[in-house]
């Protein structure tokens, strides 16, 4: 079983920088894809950015792939979400996931859904 825990969240005011954490609880085989979702308020959820374990490949949703970057510290057992130049838009709940034996691309497009999720993070733009 993948325990997820997801750190990070809170209010920043448009143009700033977060940084959110998941952190998991046993061993990520090579063959994991792990992702990054968020949830905005009264809209489905969307695939943020997503990482391959082994490889180290990353895919990013259009509006992000310049101002955010996934990493992941394997000795840390953490994926990283850094989030830079925000906007009221990123506002929602950011949540963690992971599955085997897919892709960055078929993960963050969510053409399946990840076998295991965190509880989320939430992240408030505003002034």
């Amino acid at each position: 079983q993948v325990h997820l825990v997801e750190s990070g969240g809170g209010l920043v005011q448009p143009g700033g920088s977060l940084r959110l954490s998941c952190t998991y609880s046993r061993f990520i085989l090579d063959h994991y894809i792990i992702g990054w979702f968020r949830q905005a308020p009264g809209k489905e959820r969307e695939g943020v950015s997503c990482i391959d374990y082994k490889s180290g490949n990353t895919y990013y949703a259009d509006s992000e792939k310049d101002r955010f970057s996934i990493s992941s510290d394997k000795a840390k057992n953490t994926v990283y979400l850094q989030m830079n130049s925000l906007k009221p838009e990123d506002t929602g709940v950011y949540y963690c996931a992971a599955d085997e034996h897919t892709t960055v691309r078929a993960m963050c497009r969510m053409l399946l859904d990840p076998g295991y999720w965190g509880q989320g993070t939430r992240v408030t733009v505003s002034s």
